[in-house]
């Protein structure tokens, strides 16, 4: 696997805005913290924003914290990395922008060649301008040999197949796909990763993660708060783009693979795209979507969606998704993978539940009630963790069954901190390896999944059921959701 070079060049492209200075420029300081970055290396920041260097310096300062390093340490890190910090200014699609910037690059480079990353912080609908604009300079330096150029891209990654794969085709222009890492951070977290570790080298798993065993899994996003003052952007995409398309999908296909031939990039993604070519695109019976509503709480009275800047009176942009998969495959035949994914909900939480079947003939039912089937639940945030819930006898002279959990907490169990995600996956883009990384034709196969459904609920203006803030989504998904239990 190839590793950054001793003299590395990072330009961060949008790097006023908030995914910039709140993940990006942190990830990177944590990098340099743990002796990650190379002993020559540069960050360059680049946005429409006018400032300079030192104002670029002050805003970054602002989200760097002492994570890995304490006190006077941590503030002598923070002084060596904000001076390797640099700023250019100017239009993303002005190629002359672009040579200022790379002569500011070649000054600090010096003669010695540079491996160089681009980070596309920046909305999709200015992708192909500034790529465009990137390769007229002749910022790429071809091929994926040393000195490499690489190009880490944001979701979304297009809003259907056909925007999908017109805005593959055209950043090939500049970057090959060797050169293309299309990042997912959800990818990156600890819990995510651990989920080839749980499923392939746990003997107690393996056998029974399949439909003789399992009765259904269940991945839930939640956030507790609503769009908050980017309503405008969210209007444009919804939750099904937003998260379900891409950041549940993976988790399923993580879920649902096959065992990869190896750990090699290739294989674990070869292995991916084939359980997303399993699943047959989302009908309408399939999918409830909802919209959080104007709610009185408390006395209080909280805007809905609708009242959010940028969002039109009668926006028919979901908020909330549940969606029921199938996977048609031997492994998953005839098991329900329900997604749903929602903001303003009653509590914030990520998780996967994988609820397995009864024991066959249980000697513990009595009068039609059975213990409450195993589960094994994949917390994601906010405490990363697992838990196995099992039936227990209660202590006493009777016979009494009650489920209790098995649980590993991450942070309570490995006294070391737990890198960012986007520690990880800046991590892995340096050294080439794209096994996080989502590959084009699984970008493809994804959208071939809601593609369809997408079009169905923007062609008929389907409009989504309201649902009050704080609660647990419309009254459409609990019966959704009964209905899948009943069913299995």
């Amino acid at each position: 696997m190839a590793t950054a070079s001793e003299n590395l060049t990072i330009v961060v492209v949008g790097a006023s805005g908030d995914l910039a200075r709140k993940k990006v420029i942190p990830a990177l300081f944590g990098l340099y913290c743990q002796g990650f970055l190379p002993t020559k290396f540069r960050i360059f920041g680049f946005a429409r924003t006018a400032m300079t260097s030192e104002e670029f310096r002050a805003r970054a300062v602002e989200n760097l914290t002492c994570r890995y390093v304490p006190g006077e340490s941590c503030a002598q890190k923070m002084d060596e990395f904000l001076a390797r910090c640099f700023y250019v200014q100017g239009p993303y699609a002005s190629r002359d922008s672009f040579l200022d910037l790379f002569q500011a690059m070649q000054a600090e480079e010096g003669d010695e060649p540079a491996d160089r990353l681009f980070y596309l912080a920046i909305p999709p609908s200015v992708f192909l301008d500034v790529s465009r604009a990137i390769g007229d300079a002749g910022l790429v330096q071809c091929g994926d040999r040393r000195p490499w150029s690489r190009v880490v891209v944001e979701k979304p990654f297009g809003r259907d197949r056909a925007s999908s794969d017109a805005l593959v085709a055209q950043l090939g222009h500049v970057f090959t796909e060797g050169q293309t890492y299309r990042i997912d951070h959800y990818l990156g977290k600890e819990v995510i990763q651990n989920l080839l570790v749980l499923r392939f080298a746990n003997l107690i798993f393996e056998p029974i993660w399949n439909r003789e065993h399992v009765q259904s899994v269940q991945i839930s996003w939640q956030e507790d708060i609503g769009t908050a003052g980017r309503g405008g952007y969210f209007d444009s995409y919804g939750i099904i783009r937003d998260v379900v398309q891409n950041h549940l999908l993976q988790i399923v296909a993580l879920t649902a693979m096959e065992p990869p031939q190896s750990l090699n990039a290739q294989h674990i993604r070869d292995a991916k795209v084939a359980v997303l070519r399993s699943v047959p695109p989302v009908s309408r019976d399939q999918i409830v979507v909802g919209q959080y509503a104007r709610t009185v709480r408390d006395g209080f009275d909280l805007p809905g969606y609708r009242d959010d800047s940028g969002v039109e009176d009668d926006s028919i942009t979901p908020t909330f998704a549940q969606v029921l998969l199938h996977v048609r495959n031997p492994r998953w035949e005839g098991i329900p993978f329900l997604l749903h994914a929602g903001k303003a909900m009653d509590e914030k939480k990520t998780e996967v539940r994988i609820r397995f079947k009864n024991v066959p003939g249980n000697m513990f039912c009595s009068e039609g009630t059975c213990p409450a089937p195993n589960e094994l639940v994949i917390c994601i945030q906010p405490d990363e963790g697992i838990q196995l819930r099992v039936a227990n006898k209660v202590p006493g002279l009777g016979m009494t069954l009650e489920q209790q959990s098995l649980d590993l907490n991450y942070h309570a169990a490995f006294n070391r901190v737990i890198p960012q995600a986007y520690e990880a996956l800046l991590l892995d883009a340096l050294r080439g390896d794209k096994g996080l990384f989502v590959r084009d034709d699984e970008l493809s196969a994804a959208w071939d999944i809601f593609t369809p459904i997408l079009k169905e609920l923007e062609s008929h203006r389907a409009i989504p059921e309201p649902y009050a803030i704080g609660s647990t989504g419309p009254d459409a998904a609990q019966r959704l959701r009964r209905a899948v239990q009943e069913s299995v």
